[in-house]
């Protein structure tokens, strides 16, 4: 693959948070570097006791593709992701990809999203449509995330497949529309919370298939907090939406009572 590939979609950065992925950063923005050369990276560090933040320092010195955002402290994935789609639409990117930093999202299927990014607003790294799938997962985590998938699709009415997926691709112009200002929440919820703003908003979200293998080494940052958080506003937003939705269709009769002839 040549730099020139994805020139039509203008400047691309790759935002990887980090919190203790001294052993697996390096090779991880190697691969990346390997895959889609043209690609910028922000690897965006919350204090890493083990020395992430410095290993990421010298991979900056060394490659002026690579930057880093050194954080106060571990404030959680949504929050680093925010972080750094701030400092992408500041510097004038116009591609903006979300990548875990253990190697669950692999590099060389980036060029997949940036090709679906073609015709969409989003793209959806997906475990769960044809030709996505998981490696070395236990099966009642796959479960788990399959059952999370299908609960959110029927209380949310959304055709998505993966919207709780971290590997995916935004337009800038669509980081721009999702009011990002407004939100709070945090891993499996974040995730969410990003693909159901862009489906009310009429944006197109476009899934693709990934192969998502589990860590080799570190430990996962989702806890149990984190899932009842996700499973809790899923529902909200669903009631939310549904009421909302009643009381315009009863706006909508009353309205044409009011206006019909006599």
């Amino acid at each position: 693959m040549t730099s020139a590939t994805f020139a039509d979609l203008g400047r691309i950065l790759v935002i990887i948070p980090t919190f203790n992925e001294r052993s697996t950063l390096t090779p991880i923005v190697a691969r990346l570097r390997t895959s889609v050369p043209e690609a910028h990276i922000l690897v965006a560090d919350d204090n890493s006791p083990d020395g992430t933040g410095d290993v990421a320092d010298s991979l900056a010195a060394e490659d002026d593709h690579v930057h880093v955002m050194h954080r106060l402290g571990k404030e959680g994935l949504g929050a680093a992701y925010l972080a750094g789609f701030g400092w992408a639409l500041q510097d004038g990117y116009d591609v903006v990809v979300e990548m875990d930093a253990d190697g669950s999202h692999q590099p060389e299927q980036l060029s997949r999203l940036l090709d679906a990014l073609r015709t969409a607003d989003v793209v959806l790294g997906s475990r769960y449509v044809p030709g996505g799938r998981t490696e070395n997962w236990p099966r009642s985590r796959e479960l788990l995330s399959r059952g999370g998938n299908a609960y959110t699709r029927a209380i949310l009415g959304v055709p998505i497949h993966d919207a709780t997926g971290g590997y995916r691709a935004f337009r800038a112009e669509t980081l721009r529309k999702l009011d990002l200002h407004e939100v709070a929440s945090q891993g499996y919820c974040f995730q969410v919370d990003l693909a159901w703003r862009a489906v009310q908003r009429g944006l197109r979200v476009q899934e693709v298939p990934i192969t998502f293998v589990e860590r080799t080494s570190g430990t996962s940052k989702m806890s149990q907090k984190i899932a009842v958080e996700a499973l809790w506003r899923v529902t909200v937003w669903g009631v939310d939406d549904k009421v909302t939705r009643i009381r315009r269709r009863a706006h909508r009769r009353r309205a044409g009572e009011t206006g019909a002839p006599r």
